[in-house]
């Protein structure tokens, strides 16, 4: 336990990922003109927490092990997935869950019998600007932790 504690690299990549959801929280609350304290922990969004969490993870590893070393190659490419991901397979859901709720509320007004289904989630992805937002955050986090 004293060493999962003592584990910085760990800790750079959760400090990453709670800046960019506290950076998020603040965006989107002057954007909305309201505190919504939900933003902390919904996906999707400026900027990418996942990008965040992953590219600190990978910095801190090369910082750590070097750029040569094998885990360095596989948090790099664990990374570029996850990045990849959130801007594909993720954005696509999302829209296709924003289509849905639009089809869904034009067949409630005219159902008109009480029909109210539960929209579905459309914040799930996110652009490449938010997950590019997200990498170099999450780089300046690992670096400024690491080798403060």
């Amino acid at each position: 336990m004293k060493a999962l504690l003592a584990n910085e690299v760990l800790w750079g990549a959760v400090l990453a990922n709670l800046i960019a959801q506290g950076l998020k929280l603040i965006i989107y609350s002057l954007l909305e003109r309201r505190w919504s304290w939900e933003r902390m922990l919904e996906s999707g969004g400026m900027p990418s927490s996942h990008s965040a969490t992953v590219a600190a993870l990978a910095t801190g590893v090369g910082i750590d092990a070097g750029l040569g070393s094998t885990i360095f190659a596989v948090t790099l490419i664990f990374a570029l997935i996850v990045m990849y991901d959130a801007t594909g397979i993720r954005r696509a859901a999302g829209q296709q869950a924003e289509l849905l709720n639009d089809l869904v509320e034009e067949l409630r007004t005219v159902l008109h019998e009480g029909f109210k289904p539960t929209p579905l989630k459309e914040l799930l992805g996110h652009t490449y600007l938010e997950v590019l937002a997200g990498a170099i955050l999450g780089v300046l986090v690992a670096w400024s932790y690491l080798l403060r």
